[in-house]
């Protein structure tokens, strides 16, 4: 199928399962939030099922193709594997700047950074056993998370990424082998970081990615749009994925209206294109998603377009994502229809 569609990761949780306002008003936690969740400890499992059911079943009915969890038992998009890893203390958190330039709590570096068991693949389990469309699974980047911590342990920024990479790369292949058809690897620390992402950065994503045989993509946005309201027009990091073996390359032009150009010179690469404004709580028409998605065209092949959210839909109003996505579905119909794609 040509312009298949997904969610970036992140769908809204309901209200009745965490503290919408507390999330919004603050920058997404580092360390644990326990106190976002409104539902008591002994009944919070259950009700992240209930509620990653109801994400998963929204996204069928606006009609994705690829379907995620939604990301509905994290507090944010990296905490809940950052915080499970042997080699940070995070009841004594460190501190350090945020994407925005805003100190921010975040685990403490103190011994070897390994993975102690898989973090996610009970959420793969239970994805799969509840849809037969495609999956897919988001992890946090092992750069990313080098950057949402302190040091206090490794010689160089360096050394502590590359073991992230290690327990990054632990993860994807058991998170493919319970069922994953996708497993995505959200950096978005490579664009606000890119001198570090050249550095460094490329090197942890390749080692997480080696020996890797399933369909993985990777991430880089400018920061979600209800944190982050000024784009820049083109990527400070992009061109450099090139000869990462990453297969899908996830951006957003919709906020940005991106100049996609640089997308020539990922050729061979399929384009996740954000193709959703997530700042803007107006609905799309098909035919303004239609538009955004043809000024990729002219770089990528149909057959490397897929469509998706400029990010993660985790701050907007349920009615609001449900009906963009429905809008995208809607514009993946007549991008088939015109380029003859079923």
């Amino acid at each position: 199928m040509l312009f298949p569609t997904t969610l970036v990761g992140s769908y809204p949780q309901p209200e009745w399962l965490i503290d919408r306002a507390k999330l919004a008003g603050r920058f997404p936690p580092r360390v644990r939030a326990r106190e976002l969740w409104r539902v008591p400890e002994p009944w919070l499992a259950e009700a992240q099922d209930d509620a990653t059911r109801l994400a998963i079943r929204t996204q069928e009915q606006a009609g994705l193709d690829v379907i995620t969890d939604g990301e509905v038992r994290r507090e944010s998009y990296s905490n809940r594997f950052a915080t499970a890893l042997d080699g940070v203390d995070i009841e004594h958190s460190g501190t350090a700047l945020d994407r925005s330039g805003h100190p921010n709590p975040v685990p403490r570096i103190v011994g070897p950074v390994r993975r102690k068991h898989p973090v996610q693949v009970e959420d793969v389990r239970f994805l799969r056993a509840h849809t037969d469309r495609p999956i897919k699974m988001t992890v946090p980047g092992p750069f990313t998370m080098s950057q949402q911590a302190q040091n206090d342990y490794y010689a160089s920024e360096a050394a502590a990424a590359l073991d992230y990479a290690l327990a990054v790369n632990a993860e994807i292949r058991d998170l493919f082998a319970a069922g994953a058809d996708v497993v995505q690897v959200d950096e978005p620390y490579m664009q606000a970081r890119p001198e570090k992402a050249r550095q460094f950065g490329l090197a942890a994503l390749n080692r997480a990615l080696e020996g890797v045989t399933g369909t993985t993509a990777v991430h880089i946005c400018f920061g979600y749009a209800a944190i982050i309201h000024q784009r820049p027009s083109g990527y400070s990091f992009l061109p450099e994925l090139a000869g990462c073996p990453v297969r899908q390359v996830s951006i957003e032009t919709a906020q940005a209206n991106l100049d996609c150009s640089v997308l020539a010179t990922l050729e061979g690469k399929q384009i996740m294109v954000g193709c959703l404004d997530l700042s803007d709580m107006t609905v799309e028409t098909p035919e303004t998603v239609v538009a955004r998605v043809e000024r990729a065209l002219a770089y990528v092949t149909p057959q490397n377009v897929i469509l998706a959210p400029d990010c993660g839909m985790k701050y907007l109003p349920r009615g609001v994502a449900f009906a963009k996505l429905a809008a995208m579905v809607a514009a993946a119909a007549l991008l088939r229809a015109e380029h003859g794609g079923g």
